[in-house]
């Protein structure tokens, strides 16, 4: 294809943007064993029976391969959209001739015709909150969770913990989670009052003081360390999503459940959150129209009104470099593994280190650097954080996030970089490490970027591939192969500013 071809049907595919009409959601409330209820009207209880077992609308048994209608979604790609739809990328280019092969994100509301393999068990239609709305993204900008915790008469207002080196009360805990785990603050406290009566509930029932949101482990126990377990869940169901590698939902009865294809990313995080602790009715009710949404609704409005994508279509990159000095090598000791502390998805963060002399977490005189010019718009114990658009909001635009980073010499908030400029020693510290190194991970929107999807981690033209598990895994370019390794030898050393 021409150059001017390709302007012309690139510029006829991002002007096609289709409103996504959404139904008003109805008002009635649970009564639910493990949930405390919202402030709001309740139904009898015959209600809320007949409303949870009612089964979901179920889709036509399509024949093998016709053509359905899919209005893509903030965020989707096409590689996703062929594992919801049980179908292959081939095929949906096939269908979509003016579709690029090299397109990374798709349009929110552009226009598809989908190839669909039917499956059996689908689950809920309904659609619980925009993907936008459970970032913590630019829709979170100005939101503060303190002085919203604060006018509430609910138990968390009163709460104090440990965490993160400090004390901290609930409205502060609400944003450390938010912050660590890059999910809405309003997410979290609409969740903490469904579960808890965080903020409507003047006292914490007795029998969820130990474990208040289920997740019954020893080394969870308390309302802090239960919201980063449901925040690490929560991701684990987005960005399996998101990236196509979530393609069931298992409930506490044993049964399964097939995610709708037509579904978004935050309504199957919530899903598998929800699956994971409550019965089969609690959980048919908690993602349906009565459930969390009837929540979230009643403290912060309609979330489908007004819906501004984070996402913009065939969303690129910018340049970055290796995350260590022009001449220098180092080992690509972790390929994708998690980005945040927390277990599982989001697979978006690698980890690079130093030779050391000591081995394991000696010291180094080792830097590493900015991969792109920006603002360090955060600065914490072991953490640094590199805003691209240097606006001094981590919410929005592309962001580099830094983690093991030692204190001395760590880069100061505020500063201005330059691509190359350093920002600190690697080391052990933050989390939990076996050797000196740093961890980078990319967000764009608030959204972690998977480290080998749609948009790749791309440093000088070195892109990640996953490997068998977490950590395993290579960074390739112009077929050279590094793989990750625990040593700086062999095939896992690297040299930046090599062309």
């Amino acid at each position: 294809m021409d150059s001017k071809k390709h302007s012309v049907k690139n510029k006829f595919l991002f002007t096609l943007n289709l409103l996504l009409v959404v139904g008003l959601l109805t008002a009635c409330t649970s009564v639910q064993s493990t949930m405390v209820v919202p402030p709001i009207v309740s139904p009898t209880q015959s209600t809320l029976e007949a409303d949870s077992t009612t089964p979901y609308p179920s889709r036509p048994v399509y024949a093998p391969g016709t053509l359905v209608d899919y209005a893509a979604q903030d965020g989707d790609n096409l590689a996703a959209i062929a594992s919801h739809f049980n179908t292959t990328v081939e095929e949906i280019l096939e269908a979509n001739p003016l579709l690029p092969k090299t397109i990374t994100t798709l349009q929110a509301g552009f226009q598809l015709k989908i190839p669909i393999y039917y499956e059996t068990l689908w689950g809920s239609q309904f659609q619980i909150i925009p993907d936008a709305l459970f970032v913590n993204g630019p829709a979170q900008t100005g939101f503060d969770a303190v002085a919203f915790v604060n006018s509430q008469p609910g138990w968390l207002k009163n709460y104090t913990v440990f965490a993160d080196e400090k004390m901290r009360t609930g409205g502060q805990l609400i944003e450390l989670v938010a912050l660590n785990f890059s999910i809405s603050p309003r997410v979290l406290l609409a969740l903490a009052e469904y579960q808890t009566g965080a903020l409507s509930e003047p006292v914490l029932a007795d029998n969820l003081k130990t474990y208040p949101l289920g997740y019954e482990e020893q080394f969870h126990k308390g309302f802090y360390l239960q919201l980063v377990w449901a925040a690490s869940l929560l991701n684990n169901g987005y960005y399996g999503w998101r990236n196509g590698s979530l393609d069931e939902i298992n409930r506490t009865d044993g049964t399964l459940e097939i995610p709708d294809p037509w579904q978004n990313a935050a309504t199957v995080a919530f899903q598998h959150y929800f699956s994971q602790k409550l019965s089969l009715n609690q959980y048919n009710q908690a993602i349906r129209e009565n459930g969390f949404i009837r929540t979230y609704t009643s403290l912060f409005g309609d979330p489908w009104l007004n819906v501004q994508p984070h996402f913009p279509g065939n969303l690129q990159q910018p340049e970055l470099v290796l995350p260590f000095a022009v001449g220098k090598t180092w080992a690509y000791t972790g390929g994708p593994h998690e980005s945040w502390w927390g277990s599982g998805e989001p697979y978006g963060a690698l980890d690079f280190a130093p030779a050391t002399s000591g081995g394991g977490c000696s010291p180094t005189d080792e830097f590493a650097v900015a991969l792109a010019d920006g603002l360090i718009v955060r600065t914490e114990p072991a953490i640094a954080v590199l805003d691209l658009d240097k606006d001094g909001n981590e919410r929005t635009g592309w962001v580099i996030y830094y983690l093991h980073l030692g204190l001395d010499d760590l880069v100061s908030q505020g500063k201005l970089v330059k691509t190359g400029d350093t920002i600190g020693h690697p080391s052990c510290e933050g989390g939990s490490a076996t050797g000196t190194h740093v961890h980078v991970a990319r967000k764009f929107n608030g959204e972690w970027i998977i480290a080998d999807g749609a948009i790749p981690f791309n440093m000088e033209g070195w892109i990640a591939k996953n490997g068998s598990r977490p950590y395993l895994g290579t960074l390739t370019r112009k077929g050279n192969v590094i793989t990750a390794s625990d040593s700086a030898s062999g095939k896992s050393a690297i040299t930046a500013g090599l062309k």
